[in-house]
């Protein structure tokens, strides 16, 4: 009798279905929080192409920018909209992350609670100005007569943070002209005499902006980056004329550490553990697939991943800054 039960329960289990992956005949989004044509935009489409294959299922992936206010409605729409069920990741600028941190108003989000997913490369901040702005050199920089106008996206951004903290570490004549959708905008901008360039990611500027810099219509002026970037052996570096202590702490927790978080993707709240597992088990495989690293080469993509663990450990470190720092940082941030 028992060997009949047991033959019959082997039969039905024979006969069950498999289950179908999760992904299978489903659609994933990425929502970048940048323009069109910017390097967030050429990160992401690239990994767009290549993500699918890696997740069990393979679903059909789409692209879409939803830019404006310098990240925050993407980041806003990731907190409060995006449905946690594994089908939507993001990407914005990362120091938008710490806007908690820094009391900055429009950050209706909890950034210890997004789910992240990894990071393709760690940046190499820099401050690129174009030859008709006759700011080719940090020299030049120092000597002008009138502040230097960069090109900005928003408060939280690079772009942003950056200038502000160079301009009292550094002395550096600045104006912030802020407003600029991205990337994309800001180099018009400074093709059109509007500004003089912006400080941004250098891995960026070198491939949506590698003809100018070809040419010498863009110069990077000013690293802004814990060492040189290889491409750069002469070009200055930002901590090595800081004249004191804060100054050094001040671009180390204002730019450094912020760059190491500057193109995150991740996942809403309460995103089924499971299907962040997926996710980012795939984003790290999607990092190594041959085909990907290829397009990555082909177009200038610095690949240098961050996995979403230590993403999530780098943005609680952050919170833990000490309370005197994160306020001197607050003083320059807020100011205009």
């Amino acid at each position: 009798m028992v060997s009949i039960v047991l033959a019959g329960l082997a039969a039905g289990s024979r006969a069950a279905p498999a289950q179908e992956p999760f992904y299978a005949g489903k659609t994933l989004r990425i929502v970048v929080g940048t323009s069109a044509g910017g390097g967030f935009d050429t990160y992401s489409r690239a990994i767009a192409r290549h993500l699918g294959k890696h997740l069990p299922g393979h679903p059909t992936m789409i692209v879409e920018n939803m830019a404006g206010a310098g990240g925050f409605i993407a980041a806003n729409h990731m907190f409060k909209v995006a449905r946690p069920d594994g089908l939507t990741i993001a990407t914005f600028v990362g120091p938008l992350l710490l806007s908690k941190l820094y009391d900055r108003p429009g950050a209706e989000f909890d950034a210890l609670r997004f789910e992240y997913i990894g990071q393709p490369a760690r940046t190499s901040p820099s401050c690129t100005l174009t030859k008709k702005s006759g700011i080719t050199s940090l020299e030049a920089w120092m000597a002008a007569k009138t502040p230097v106008k960069l090109g900005g996206v928003g408060a939280g951004t690079e772009f942003d943070d950056a200038a502000k903290i160079l301009a009292v570490t550094l002395g550096l004549p600045i104006k912030l002209v802020t407003g600029y959708k991205g990337s994309a905008e800001v180099r018009l901008a400074a093709e059109a005499g509007e500004v003089a360039g912006g400080c941004w990611t250098y891995d960026s500027v070198r491939v949506t902006w590698g003809s100018a810099l070809a040419s010498g219509d863009a110069v990077v002026v000013l690293q802004i980056t814990p060492r040189p970037h290889p491409d750069l052996p002469k070009v200055p570096v930002a901590i090595t004329l800081a004249r004191t202590e804060e100054a050094r702490q001040l671009i180390e927790a204002g730019i450094h550490a912020p760059s190491t978080i500057y193109r995150p993707y991740l996942a809403p709240p309460g995103t089924p553990r499971e299907r962040v597992q997926l996710l980012r088990k795939a984003f790290q495989a999607t990092m190594s697939d041959p085909d990907f690293v290829a397009e990555a080469q082909k177009a200038r993509l610095t690949v240098d991943p961050v996995s979403g663990e230590e993403l999530e450990q780098t943005i609680a470190a952050m919170f833990k800054l000490s309370p005197q720092l994160v306020a001197r940082l607050k003083d320059i941030l807020h100011s205009r």
